[in-house]
């Protein structure tokens, strides 16, 4: 009894272990990690005295003191409207085009059961990775060339970009969805269409409205941002007024770039709560 005591006492007062060991693999990431950290610091030129100088502070806080004082005068803020108005809509047509691209794509792209040949999915996956692999940006440079400056090019490049990281979550979740209701109707000669619109669908449907509510968040923010190329909405507001440094006007967008997002954020959420429910 004594001995079984003592061992106890031995188990709950044992010592911590080290904390670098020579046998344990997430101690040699973790130290090459912070390897590959500091020679970041270390390769890049980081002004940190120039920027935290006595005249660029000084500059920064002009800059901000400027930016307290937004335009209000109607005729502007209901340009302001349109503006944000023509970003919702640019960010919410996008993400329904991605939808329909990403799940068109995601069903080539997934291994729907263990016997499925899934001829296509590896051609997919390369197509889905590289729509996802262009930013934005570079999709909207690229389509203004062919549809002209305004928001149409913007909403095709959202939903290029947003396919490709929508298809391959699609996908993923089509994947991971339990096999028993897809294999009992297979069993009885049901279509693979029917299979997936009576089985696998209303199983992983919650989860694609997840994914799609979230990229719908992201995307409101990038339609803001893809205006900047002339891409309309918000974006190309920002960049006209921050041209001619007109910081009035540029402080009322910015502000209604972020009513605007924080209203999408809180919708998004709310979605997402009542999905869960």
């Amino acid at each position: 009894m004594t001995l079984d005591v003592k061992a106890a006492a031995n188990e709950v007062y044992k010592l911590p272990p080290r904390l670098f060991d020579a046998r344990c693999k997430a101690c040699w990431f973790t130290l090459g990690v912070l390897l590959l950290v500091a020679l970041s610091f270390w390769t890049l030129d980081l002004k940190w005295a120039q920027f935290l100088s006595l005249e660029a502070l000084n500059k920064m806080g002009r800059f901000l003191g400027e930016l307290l004082h937004p335009e209000t005068s109607p005729a502007f803020l209901k340009k302001l409207l349109f503006a944000a108005l023509e970003t919702l809509a640019m960010s919410a047509l996008g993400t329904l085009l991605a939808v329909l691209l990403g799940l068109a794509l995601a069903l080539p792209a997934s291994k729907a059961f263990d016997g499925d040949p899934a001829r296509w999915r590896t051609l997919t996956r390369l197509l889905l990775n590289a729509l996802r692999s262009i930013p934005e940006l570079v999709w909207a440079t690229l389509l203004l060339i062919a549809a002209g400056l305004g928001p149409f090019a913007g909403t095709l490049a959202l939903g290029l970009h947003t396919a490709g990281v929508l298809g391959r979550l699609f996908a993923e979740a089509i994947e991971n969805a339990p096999p028993g209701p897809g294999f009992a109707l297979r069993v009885r000669g049901v279509s693979e269409g029917r299979v997936f619109f009576y089985a696998t669908l209303p199983q992983v449907l919650p989860q694609l409205m997840s994914y799609t509510l979230y990229r719908w968040e992201n995307n409101i923010r990038a339609a803001a941002v893809l205006g900047v190329v002339g891409a309309g909405g918000l974006g190309q507001m920002l960049a006209f007024h921050m041209g001619l440094f007109q910081m009035g006007e540029t402080s009322s967008v910015l502000i209604a770039m972020l009513v605007l997002v924080a209203l999408v954020d809180a919708l998004s959420y709310a979605s997402r709560r009542w999905l869960a429910s």
